[in-house]
């Protein structure tokens, strides 16, 4: 259940890691309310998560997770740049989540 959480955390991460955009610098109202929600429920079920996982890979996989969510949403919603390098640097941080999971002993 943990590593159900701990997926969930890393989602709303990319979520509200996006959302900051529209917030434009926390002077609109909902998208900053709706900002604020995601960070303090990323927030609690990476708590939730770490109670059982350790805390080096438990934060590791929620920033790889947010990290990598964040580019791709980035590049495929937003209009960022779509570069080989890019990918290829995505597909690293997925292979350090993925590596860290495998390796946990959870």
């Amino acid at each position: 259940m943990a590593w159900v959480l701990l997926v969930v955390a890393g989602l709303l991460e990319v979520g509200w890691s996006v959302g900051m955009k529209y917030t434009d610098g926390f002077t609109r109202l909902w998208p900053s309310v709706l900002t604020c929600c995601g960070i303090v429920a990323s927030m609690v079920l990476l708590a939730q998560a770490t109670r059982t996982l350790p805390i080096g890979t438990a934060y590791g996989v929620w920033v790889g997770i947010g990290a990598a969510g964040a580019a791709v949403v980035g590049m495929l919603v937003l209009g960022e740049p779509v570069t080989a390098a890019r990918i290829f640097f995505v597909c690293l941080l997925l292979v350090a989540v993925v590596g860290l999971k495998a390796t946990s002993g959870h």
